[in-house]
């Protein structure tokens, strides 16, 4: 509940952490009070870039000083400022720039990101030169109690010259999404690992020790948000049990507090003690009064108590209720009766154990470092787009500087917009405009050089194979090849495996000494499981190599990357993977295996350099579809999205990303590790050299953590899904003179080849309709419109 205690040291705040640049935190909770989600976050950012804190004024000085501490655990600067009582606002003001100005003497490293949890802090900082300004709203603090009139103001101003604004639940998202272009909604996470911990044996705090169970728990802060008559009501209704209250006392008086003899306050605790005290707990409790305080909150302790193995009971608070209200082992109930009825139903639950395993599948999903990821590329995105200057011809100008119309607009620079793009103009001679919301080209392939001059890929690992020669014949034109075979690890324990499953796999597995393909089948066969049917993902591994392979090398891992179970998931998904009787250790046996010698971007940008290719860069399409007059239109976006989500969203997973340079020539033999095991919260590590074949002294990785939040990556393969893309299906067949083309406007997962072979046949159907018509574009439906489903 306290945060982490500082290191009294002072650091010099303007020292830059190598490569990530400077983050200023301005918070309205103290770093030592509660370790929530600023503790969380800027931990985590601290990683890869200089991270300050700076927090609410003392009034207790004769004079104005900044004290700087600095985390011993995170390494995040910590300034308190320290001023003289009774300032006018105006002289705190401007005493609290000075001190600010003080702190930051030169330039700090780039870029400089502004983040701020209290638009209070706004008009001491506003002048400050920030590359990207976010604002991380996670709470609605106009509600609360003592709330300053000039809150609602600043916010305002606040949101007019932020980048980014962030949210701690979806209730905060639905309040903001109207009020800026750039809402994330950002749900408070948790650290499983950390908590998980309650649920093993392990000691018990002294202070809880002696009363007795069953006891039910909450930790947090106590204030007005606590529903204190119902709090009553449940120590009454149930004297035999010891209900425990952990955590300190704020803007209400401890005299407002029931007392009943079975009712334990213990005051404030520190984070690492929590789950001691939750391992004792049977039940945990989220006893919110239903207010306007409460009416934004996030569900932040639920999931900390899931992962402790508690069961949790909470007042219908609207993001519990939205977030949890499908979960077992979370009851909703709202009055002191069903409040009551509910603990004794998460009681009885509590002695059970069946209920878990779909707890932690979700939460795997749920993980700080899962969040600080997906913000940290948006603010990298938004530092792009603010300082971006691209060498390929844009059409931003004077009106006289571009065409008047366009034959045809693409929407996406990725695989399937960039083939489209120079299919047309360079084949056909039509004028092609080609927008992407990002500020570079080639999409999810994008690589870049990095801080260490290693060639990076910043959406993940792209590795190149097809057995097309065509296709391979077709991008030559734009790039000169690197010969390389993707070889991918496993890690099972302490030891690295060939994944896909193999002979080696096999013998390193069960100590064994198979020396044939048709051993190695006989034994695979052995562990076979029949199953009448295969219709899932579980179906197919367990029937070729039985369950325990299935649960060490698939379950874990699909359960991370798709949230949730592969029984619950089509066949297709781990059909992907072969399991093989031999020895070969390649992740891929296609006829052309190869990298772009100079990289994806390179080869993208040599593909869309031509005279009747303009680009617009870092726009989303609507804002420039009707200013940029064109015939035809390529989409090769989600198509849910073309259609403003008529028919609900389509559900997709996504990915976020941690990029690291370590100090160390090679970091993993293989350019892919992958770690099947639900207790590690990413999937993979990439190490770049490995790709690119670069020799350095230090060497970049990646660590991949997939999302259900975030840009659409996969679309997830269960039959509901693929009903609700046909109907979308169905309105694009009647759209006239726009193709749809790619993995996000089709729905299907192709590898990058398969995109490629889809926009070479859509390119040639279309011309051949055009061909056929003696015109530029088609205005009938059934020669205008093309949805492509399959390459």
């Amino acid at each position: 509940m306290s945060g982490i205690p500082s290191d009294v040291d002072a650091i010099n705040p303007d020292s830059p952490t190598e490569g990530g640049g400077t983050l200023i935190c301005f918070s309205h909770l103290r770093w030592n009070f509660v370790y929530q989600r600023p503790q969380h976050l800027m931990s985590r950012f601290a990683r890869d870039r200089k991270v300050i804190v700076w927090e609410e004024p003392i009034h207790d000085a004769p004079s104005a000083t900044l004290d700087t501490h600095v985390c011993d655990c995170s390494g995040v600067t910590i300034l308190t400022p320290h001023l003289p009582a009774g300032l006018s606002r105006h002289e705190e003001t401007e005493t609290l720039r000075a001190l600010l100005d003080g702190a930051i003497t030169r330039d700090p490293a780039r870029p400089l990101i502004c983040w701020y949890y209290t638009p209070m802090m706004l008009p001491f900082s506003d002048h400050l030169a920030a590359d990207c300004i976010v604002y991380d709203c996670m709470d609605e603090l106009a509600n609360f109690k003592g709330a300053p009139s000039e809150l609602l103001p600043l916010e305002q101003r606040l949101l007019d010259s932020c980048d980014l604004v962030f949210t701690g639940g979806h209730s905060l998202y639905e309040a903001k999404a109207a009020r800026h272009p750039s809402v994330h909604a950002f749900p408070s996470s948790v650290d499983a690992t950390h908590f998980s911990t309650a649920r093993a044996a392990g000691p018990e705090p002294e202070d809880q020790a002696e009363l007795p169970s069953p006891r039910l728990g909450f930790y947090g802060v106590v204030d007005e948000r606590m529903d204190l008559a119902l709090l009553e009501g449940l120590a009454d209704a149930r004297p035999e049990w010891s209900i425990v209250i952990v955590g300190p006392v704020v803007k209400i008086s401890d005299a407002d507090l029931p007392r009943r003899p079975n009712l334990h306050y213990l005051g404030g605790k520190g984070y690492a003690e929590l789950p001691d005290y939750l391992r004792g707990w049977d039940v945990a409790l989220m006893p919110f009064a239903i207010n306007e305080a409460t009416r934004f909150i996030s569900p932040t302790k639920t999931p900390e108590y899931l992962a402790a193995g508690c069961p949790v009971v909470s007042t219908p608070v609207r993001d519990v209720v939205r977030g949890y209200g499908d979960v077992e082992a979370v009851r909703i109930a709202d009055g002191r009766d069903a409040f009551v009825a509910a603990c004794d139903a998460a009681l009885t639950l509590s002695r059970t154990n069946g209920w878990l395993a779909a707890v932690d599948a979700r939460l795997a999903g749920e993980s700080w470092d899962l969040t600080q990821c997906a913000m940290s590329n948006l603010i990298d995105e938004a530092v792009q787009r603010s300082s971006h200057v691209y060498p390929v011809v844009s059409p931003i100008g004077a009106d006289g500087d571009r065409p008047q119309s366009y034959d045809v607009m693409v929407v996406g620079a990725g695989f399937a917009g960039a083939i489209m793009a120079e299919r047309l103009a360079r084949d056909a001679g039509k004028r092609v405009l080609v927008v992407d919301k990002r500020p570079h080209v080639a999409g999810n392939a994008y690589d870049r050089l990095d801080d260490a001059g290693i060639l990076i890929h910043q959406y993940g690992p792209h590795i190149f194979h097809t057995n097309s020669a065509d296709i391979f014949e077709y991008l030559s034109q734009f790039t000169e090849w690197r010969g390389y075979e993707h070889r991918v690890l496993a890690a099972v324990g302490d030891r690295l495996v060939p994944m896909p499953i193999n002979r080696t796999t096999v013998n390193s597995l069960y100590h064994l000494d198979l020396r044939t393909e048709e051993e190695a089948a006989a034994f695979l066969a052995s562990r076979a499981e029949p199953v009448d049917i295969v219709r899932t993902s579980e179906d197919v591994v367990i029937s070729a190599v039985g369950r325990e392979l299935y649960e060490t090398f698939f379950q874990g891992y699909t359960r991370k990357q798709w949230g949730m179970d592969p029984s619950e998931l089509d066949k297709s998904v781990t059909s992907r993977v072969p399991t093989r009787t031999n020895t070969d250790d390649r992740y891929f046996t296609d006829t052309y295996q190869a990298m772009p010698r100079d990289g994806f971007t390179h080869m993208f940008e040599r593909m869309l350099d031509h005279p009747n290719i303009d680009l617009l860069l870092g726009v989303d399409f609507t804002e420039v579809r009707q200013a940029y007059p064109h015939q035809h239109l390529v989409f090769t976006g989600p198509i849910d999205e073309y259609f403003g989500y008529c028919y609900g969203k389509l559900p997709y997973r996504s990915l976020h990303f941690r990029h690291e340079t370590v100090d160390q020539e090679q970091f993993q033999p293989v350019a892919v590790v992958n770690y099947p095991s639900e207790d590690v919260p990413h999937t993979r590590i990439t190490e770049y050299k490995h790709l690119t074949g670069q020799t350095a002294p230090r060497t970049s990785i990646t660590y991949e953590y997939p999302s259900g939040e975030g840009d659409p990556y996969y679309p997830i393969p269960r039959a509901e899904n693929q009903a609700l893309f046909k109907r979308y299906e169905a309105l694009a067949l009647a759209q006239p003179d726009v193709s749809f083309v790619g993995r996000l406007a089709t729905y299907r997962y192709y590898n990058m080849d398969q995109v490629a072979g889809q926009a070479l046949a859509t390119y040639r159907r279309l011309k051949q309709r055009w061909d056929a018509d003696r015109q530029p574009a088609a205005t009938g439906a059934r020669a205008g419109t093309t949805v492509v489903a399959d390459a």
